[in-house]
């Protein structure tokens, strides 16, 4: 038996999934947005290649965190100036940017390299429960 490898020429068609983050874990929903992206979740899957799926989420101020992690979770920026380090609690950074706190997860989840990047770029992430993709029809993504 053969193993065979999709060029890039030869990926699919990207489709469109959605995804209410409504009371789902943030690190369930990450791993599999990620795998999504990645195209993981299907047969022709190749590391090399780009052939996942766009993904939608939506309700993302409604994400859940276990234990005490909404107080100590921090997230922590540099602007490369002595001194002028800034860190920002989950809490506080689901009322500022909901929409940061699963990009950063998802980011994280994924390989380090500029195929990653442009497989971040599939990413569309929002607050509410309204979004701009319907042209697209999205189909639902089960977690």
């Amino acid at each position: 038996m053969k193993t065979t490898l999709v060029r890039k020429e030869d990926a699919q068609n990207k489709a469109w999934r959605i995804v209410d983050a409504a009371g789902v874990v943030l690190g369930k929903l990450a791993v599999k947005v990620a795998d999504v992206l990645r195209g993981k979740d299907k047969a022709t899957f190749t590391p090399h290649v780009d052939n996942g799926d766009f993904v939608i989420v939506i309700n993302a101020d409604k994400v859940k965190v276990t234990g005490k992690k909404e107080e100590d979770k921090e997230y922590m920026f540099y602007s490369m100036y002595v001194g002028n380090e800034r860190r920002m609690s989950l809490g506080k950074m689901r009322k500022r940017h909901p929409e940061f706190i699963i990009e950063h997860a998802v980011k994280g989840m994924l390989q380090k390299n500029r195929l990653a990047n442009a497989m971040i770029r599939k990413l569309k992430v929002y607050a509410g429960a309204e979004h701009p993709h319907t042209a697209q029809q999205p189909k639902p993504l089960t977690i």
